[in-house]
């Protein structure tokens, strides 16, 4: 008779208390196997996942959550902490409509106290949990699981800093997926395997030395690496110690005896700031992704046997395909162009120049304060910077855009990845907002491209542009299927295009919700009305000429965008307000994202949900007008 599976028996944390190091270590096993087969079938971020499995299990197994805080930084790698806290039975929905976000989330599970999905964040969230417990707040100890490339960046080390000066009992563990443990070390887990039944008093930093002293010297090694990891420089102590931490590791993050022993004897000792190094693989135990560049980082469904994942064809290249490209072409011609990418060269198109101009793409990790202001520096010294960052992480260098960029008004240009709604990612990578906070600095030009020649036309236009800051958004996924030039065009700044014009209703669109307004329109004009189509391009500076012909001609405007409240649209009616094109009974419309954040789900449902498809542009005509769609035609025809 076969043995009921561990991980079936496994409703919550609480079930972990009473099993032995061995069913800790089967379970663990139990739990990568089940991750595989879950993600095989939504997509998402395997290869971190699979990375943390055996701390998943040992954190949940030694602390006490939820009352304790485990706070994972990014959050992208918590499908086995979903799996253990009660969420297993809903993996099939991960990262879809009305299903599992892909990332923690403090209204799905008590057991997610903090989510961000940006990186960085963690130990700045756990530091406010331990000041709230010790200020009597229902709260237990803190724990943040970051990586080695969050914790590279200036959030973390103000974080550390703050944290090691308060001196108050934390727990950060560092998932080192940059260095691999070489098996054995002997000396190592024979010392770790007792160390929890060691006295309780000894201080953790004899026990970190005592570590440090039985290592390997390929594992010493990866002590000095800890160290240098954030100054690049060596130290007697580490970084960490120097900061008011006790720091203990490295450790093998997979290997159960060692991840136990050394999380109860921090939980048992600590009266302060301790932060554990431990090591791990990404994608762990997966074969194709260990051998995958990527490590299988997010992935599409897949096979589990071979691994090939399922692709989506279009015969129409991807948007940020189309800008790599046009960037490498015009690099080519001009050597003053360069490059900068926050942590993502593939996901912003950039290794393509990389790959052919690797001393002019500059990669600064997870730092995009310092990634835009390195831009400007360059930018001043006469060099052409593209500052390429998807729309949700270049919030986060908005200070730096508008003061050493904008006011400066430096020929910084900005390629903005991932504008509007993006999917399953959800609302923590949505770009919303980029139109509305860009638009508002003096001498910005904000275009956006309504289809992939467009985009092609703005990179040039980019390039060839000097007086000031300029920005160019456009979305994730494939083109229209558009005829590509062989060359992008060098716009006139501030000029649209009029697609095709009418005399009743008049379509503003800014991005590529053009094709959206254009369908509208086959469904207006089919009952009567005569639509004009206008692709804005600029949201800043506005072409007031053809908005003044739209409004003088029309009997309704519509402007449409793929951003928040408080773009486009607002600085439309704010210009013809200026002008008094709103005296004369024009109705005007804005459509744009609702007031909320939108939850994950394909695009056209989430761009459904938000009222922003051809429907929606239908219905606002027909509220605008106060007619029935069925009762237009009858209109026109005099009846």
């Amino acid at each position: 008779m076969s043995q009921t599976p561990l991980l079936d028996r496994i409703s919550g944390p609480s079930d972990l208390t009473n099993l032995s190091d061995s069913d800790l270590s089967q379970l663990a096993r139990e739990l990568r196997l089940d991750v595989i087969e879950a993600v095989s079938r939504t997509g998402g971020h395997l290869g971190s996942s699979l990375g943390v499995v055996e701390l998943t299990v040992g954190i949940h197994a030694v602390f006490d959550t939820p009352r304790d805080k485990l706070i994972w930084d990014v959050g992208h790698q918590c499908y086995p902490h979903k799996i253990l806290t009660g969420r297993r039975s809903r993996m099939d929905t991960l990262r879809q409509k009305d299903g599992l976000s892909g990332f923690t989330k403090r209204s799905e599970s008590d057991f997610d106290p903090f989510g961000a999905a940006h990186s960085s964040t963690s130990i700045s969230a756990a530091l406010g949990f331990t000041v709230g417990r010790d200020m009597g707040m229902p709260t237990g100890d803190a724990i943040a699981v970051i990586g080695d490339g969050s914790i590279s960046a200036g959030m973390a080390y103000e974080a550390l800093n703050n944290a090691g000066h308060e001196g108050r009992r934390l727990f950060v563990i560092l998932n080192d997926n940059e260095m691999s443990i070489a098996p054995p070390t002997g000396a190592m887990s024979t010392y770790l395997s007792n160390l929890s039944r060691n006295s309780p008093f000894a201080p953790l930093h004899a026990i970190a030395e005592e570590v440090e002293a039985v290592l390997p010297k390929p594992v010493r090694d990866g002590a000095r690496r800890a160290r240098e990891m954030v100054t690049g420089v060596e130290s007697k102590g580490t970084f960490f110690e120097e900061l008011g931490f006790d720091y203990i590791g490295p450790i093998d993050g997979h290997d159960m005896g060692q991840v136990l022993s050394v999380l109860r004897a921090a939980r048992t000792r600590a009266t302060g700031p301790v932060l554990i190094h431990a090591c791990t693989v990404k994608g762990k135990g997966y074969a194709p992704a260990e051998g995958s560049a990527d490590k299988y980082h997010g992935v599409s469904r897949f096979d589990i046997e071979t691994g090939t994942q399922t692709k989506s064809i279009s015969n129409a290249p991807s948007y940020t395909s189309v800008f790599g490209t046009t960037l490498v072409n015009l690099a080519a011609d001009d050597p003053t162009i360069v490059a900068v990418t926050a942590a993502m060269p593939g996901g912003t198109g950039l290794d393509k120049m990389k790959g052919l101009f690797p001393a002019r793409v500059f990669d600064v990790g997870i730092a995009e304060q310092h990634g835009v202001t390195f831009a400007a520096g360059m930018a001043a010294s006469g060099l052409k910077p593209f500052c390429a960052i998807y729309s949700t992480f270049l919030q986060r260098g908005y200070d730096q855009v508008v003061h050493d960029v904008a006011l400066q008004g430096l020929p910084v240009r900005f390629a903005i990845d991932r504008a509007g709604l993006v999917g399953a990612d959800g609302a923590t990578h949505a770009g919303s907002f980029d139109i509305g906070f860009l638009a508002a600095l003096p001498g910005m030009v904000v275009m956006a491209a309504s289809d992939e020649a467009e985009l092609a036309h703005m990179v040039t236009t980019a390039a060839a542009y000097n007086s000031g800051p300029i920005a160019f958004r456009y979305p994730r996924g494939n083109g229209r299927g558009v005829d590509m030039p062989e060359k992008g065009e060098v716009l006139e700044i501030g000029k649209g295009r009029m697609i095709q014009s009418g005399t009743d209703v008049a379509l503003l669109s800014l991005g590529t919700h053009l094709d959206e307004c254009e369908k509208a329109a086959l469904v207006l004009e089919a009952s009567g009305l005569s639509v004009s189509i206008a692709d804005a391009r600029f949201a800043k500076p506005l072409d007031m000429e053809m908005i003044r012909n739209l409004a003088t001609n029309h009997t309704v405007l519509v402007t449409v965008e793929q951003g928040a409240i408080g773009g486009f649209g607002a600085m439309v009616l704010q210009a013809m307000s200026a002008e008094g094109l709103l005296d004369n009974g024009l109705k005007v419309r804005s459509m744009h994202l609702p007031d909320v954040f939108i939850d994950q789900a394909a695009p056209d449902e989430m761009y459904e949900a938000a009222g922003l498809n051809s429907d929606g542009i239908v219905q606002m005509v027909q509220r605008a007008l106060e007619l029935n769609i069925n009762n237009i035609i009858d209109l026109k025809l005099g009846a």
